[in-house]
């Protein structure tokens, strides 16, 4: 897919976002045709972000076990279609839709058919995931992405960030299990999580999601916009709307913090259990969800 200076290449398994420049230069860190995409790379995540914690959740007066694919921590992570291979029902030069559907399984018995919609315009690779749930029970959804964003040279030290969020959601330092919400300029060991007013990232370490976003109506989502910009003022934005009120930041410190994931979610984690702005989806209805990357 390529147009106005984008180019962008897009893996089948998982939907997952490959590679995208920018005037020749990454926006996000690319992975290979051939290589088995690392750590979430790109990933569509459905039918939930993040972490079901132990796996368990209780949905419709039913417990439900779902496999631990995230074994250090104990967690289920990141959803059922990180290995799904979709299929190609639409391919233009500056467009890819792939479809796939989750089916019903041990811990998730729903069926529900995921549309991801990749395009290319002036404005960046505009993202739509649609979700419709084909079987004859309520399901519980989230969505969201797992791009690592890159400003330029250098690791996420040397960049600045500016993100309009102003709580976190605390979790515990050994298997990120959340505990509750605080401001982001609550005192953290002399650093803070405060991104509302450009900073460099320096050392900061984040695994964290992040809510209370400030809107924008002149962005180009008319909602949240995300920037990471290096020493020049070059780098990449991030926007995205209403649907999803929480964005996962993470400095990607056991990967050599070459690459911000900001992760824009419909929920938080584990909101299976808590239920936080869960989507429900009735049988036969759909929902949507769109974010953009675009180069600075």
């Amino acid at each position: 897919m390529a147009g106005h200076g984008y180019e962008a290449s897009i893996a089948s398994i998982g939907a997952s976002l490959r590679s995208l420049t920018f005037e020749g230069r990454d926006l996000v860190v690319p992975f290979a045709a051939d290589e088995v995409r690392p750590a979430y790379r790109g990933v569509t995540l459905v039918p939930w972000p993040n972490r079901v914690t132990d796996g368990r959740y209780r949905f419709g007066g039913i417990d439900e076990q779902l496999p631990l694919t995230e074994p250090d921590r104990g967690h289920a992570l990141h959803g059922l279609a990180a290995w799904l291979d979709f299929t190609p029902t639409l391919r233009e030069s500056a467009r890819v839709v792939l479809t796939a559907t989750i089916e019903a399984q041990a811990g998730y018995p729903h069926r529900v058919e995921i549309s991801v919609d990749f395009r290319i315009d002036a404005g960046g690779l505009h993202t739509t995931v649609t979700a419709k749930n084909l079987g004859p029970d309520a399901a519980p959804y989230g969505t969201g992405p797992h791009p690592y964003l890159v400003a330029g040279d250098g690791l996420v030290d040397d960049w600045t960030l500016t993100m309009p969020a102003a709580e976190v959601l605390e979790v515990t330092p050994d298997r990120l299990i959340p505990t509750g919400l605080a401001s982001v300029d609550a005192p953290r060991d002399g650093d803070s999580f405060d991104f509302r007013m450009p900073r460099r990232i320096a050392s900061t370490e984040i695994d964290h999601a992040f809510t209370r976003l400030a809107y924008d109506a002149d962005g180009p989502e008319g909602a949240v916009q995300v920037t990471l910009v290096d020493a020049s003022g070059r780098g990449v934005g991030m926007a995205w709307g209403r649907e999803c009120p929480w964005v996962q930041i993470h400095t990607a410190d056991g990967s050599g913090r070459t690459g911000l994931a900001v992760e824009p979610m419909t929920c938080p984690p584990d909101a299976f259990n808590s239920g936080t702005d869960l989507i429900v989806l009735e049988p036969g209805t759909s929902t949507s969800a769109h974010w953009t990357i675009f180069g600075i």
